[in-house]
């Protein structure tokens, strides 16, 4: 790198969340952070964003990274995107390398809302003598929005669910005998695959882990590690002789069951190697119970690519946090044709949840309709 033209043409904290990015997939359930340290004239001393899990965190990386060029960072003001940690987990506190670095400032962009921190990291450096400001405007909320699910889970303990669904322009994802494939196209297919190896997990209802008997595994992209699968199998249908069951050793298959399922069939489930878990209540009861122990497990976002039943249960729960809906360049009518919600669904239109934002992007033939419903 050469430190004086890094980020000649972009601003410190632009820069410093361009570098965040390049931790999804790897850093769960970490959050995603970038640092950028420039000197008094504007010039980039050095950068660095946090790469894996037990790696090095952004602070200690941009430190490192100006020692390397022969830079010395004392004095200097260091832009990052989260608040720096205070606290001993599998790396020392980034309050201590910041000291002992000698930073004069520090930029920080979002708070971590988590209870081990908390404003804890910027109230040290100001102890310690370091200038200590908080970003607002654009950076503070790009900021926000690259940790959803750090942030819902450090709040909640319940993961981040974002719902994916591939559409007709009639708002259709299946005719009514259940044909779907393929209403997206392949760019719009292999652009889910990128989406998996970025979750913590995929989850599905067990009507479509029958109707498909799909990996839900993450292919043909770069893949740190693959996501845990999540089937929503009351009765534990799942079959032992299934794509899902039969690589339970490559990649983790959890079943979430009714209370006093079928024990035989969890028993033969579990000798595969496949984790059950048993959730009293039904629909949207039970998934706030199943989301409440994903979270105890560590796992802070889900991709959820089920169908109109538990998609809709996940909707009555109030855990649909964003949807990410593929509108292909088809109309197929019929009314028995497969709708994108079941449920109960809301009683009114007053009542109906609201997107906060909604953006467009083309995907091959198709357009992706990026929906915020909640913000953590």
């Amino acid at each position: 790198m050469d430190p004086n033209v890094a980020t000649e043409h972009q601003p410190p904290m632009g820069r410093a969340l361009e570098l965040a990015q390049r931790g999804r997939g790897r850093v769960s359930p970490n959050p995603l952070v970038g640092a950028v340290i420039v000197d008094a004239a504007g010039r980039t001393l050095g950068e660095g964003y946090h790469a894996r899990v037990g790696e090095a965190h952004a602070e200690v990386a941009a430190i490192a990274a100006a020692r390397a060029a022969g830079e010395d960072p004392a004095g200097a003001t260091m832009y990052v995107t989260l608040e720096p940690c205070a606290h001993h987990g599998r790396q020392p506190p980034c309050t201590d390398a910041i000291l002992a670095a000698g930073i004069g400032r520090v930029v920080v962009a979002s708070d971590d809302p988590s209870p081990k921190a908390s404003g804890r990291g910027p109230g040290i450096l100001r102890d310690g003598g370091v200038e200590v400001e908080a970003a607002e405007g654009a950076d503070a909320a790009a900021a926000r929005l690259l940790n959803q699910p750090f942030r819902k889970h450090a709040r909640t303990g319940r993961p981040f669910v974002a719902l994916k669904s591939a559409m007709t322009l009639d708002g259709r994802t299946a005719t009514a005998s259940g044909d779907s494939k393929w209403i997206s196209g392949p760019e719009s297919r292999l652009l889910v695959h990128r989406w998996r190896a970025e979750a913590d997990a995929v989850a599905v209802g067990i009507a479509t882990a029958l109707a498909d008997d799909a990996l839900l595994t993450a292919r043909d992209v770069d893949a740190e590690r693959q996501p845990h699968r999540i089937v929503f199998d009351s009765d534990c249908r799942l079959p032992p002789g299934s794509q899902l069951v039969a690589t339970a050793a490559e990649a983790p298959v959890i079943v979430i069951a009714a209370a006093g399922a079928d024990r035989d069939r969890v028993a033969a489930l579990v000798d595969a190697g496949v984790e059950v878990i048993e959730c009293p209540g039904d629909g949207a009861d039970r998934v706030e119970t199943a989301l409440g122990e994903l979270g105890r497990r560590g796992i802070t976002s889900v991709l959820l690519e089920g169908g109109a039943t538990i998609a809709g249960a996940f909707a009555d729960a109030g855990e649909l946090d964003e949807l990410r809906l593929f509108y292909a360049p088809i109309v197929l009518g019929g009314a028995d044709s497969r709708p994108l919600l079941g449920g109960a669904g809301a009683p009114s239109v007053d009542a109906a949840d609201r997107a906060l934002a909604v953006t467009w992007e083309p995907s091959g033939e198709d357009m992706l309709a990026r929906v915020r419903l909640r913000e953590w």
